[in-house]
């Protein structure tokens, strides 16, 4: 995929800083709503949340989320949205969890436990560049 695909992705997350994130346990669904950073070299949402809510113990069954970045407008022209699929993972990278604490320096104060959204792939919707236009990128070590 070409990297000016991830780019065009990159920016328009770049401007946005809510995810809504959907999970399942194989029998149930959940979707909930997060606060992100993304990093664009590593293609990676990184968020925070407690072992304790349904979406989490979702993920210690099933590790595979899809989700949504969207821009809310009613103007048809304007409309842009992010779809991306992946994988939930317990944050280790020391430079993405700086990135989550730079991005949102209160949640150092909450002792926040950070994850890592390992993107596999995106699909990002353009009205912009014209009616219907679509960016799709998938990683292209899968």
């Amino acid at each position: 995929m070409s990297p000016l695909e991830l780019k065009k992705i990159a920016s328009f997350l770049a401007k946005h800083h809510v995810l809504t994130l959907a999970t399942s346990d194989a029998l149930e669904l959940n979707a909930c709503n997060l606060f992100y950073a993304f990093d664009e070299e590593k293609v990676s949402f990184v968020v925070a949340s407690s072992d304790d809510t349904t979406h989490i113990k979702n993920i210690f069954k099933n590790k595979k989320v899809a989700g949504t970045v969207v821009l809310e407008t009613k103007i048809v022209g304007k409309i842009e949205g992010v779809q991306f699929k992946g994988e939930f993972l317990e944050l280790e990278d020391e430079c993405l969890r700086r990135l989550y604490f730079k991005t949102f320096p209160y949640a150092l104060a909450m002792n926040a436990k950070l994850w890592q959204i390992k993107v596999e792939y995106f699909k990002l919707t353009d009205n912009t560049l014209g009616f219907g236009k679509k960016i799709i990128w998938k990683d292209s070590s899968l």
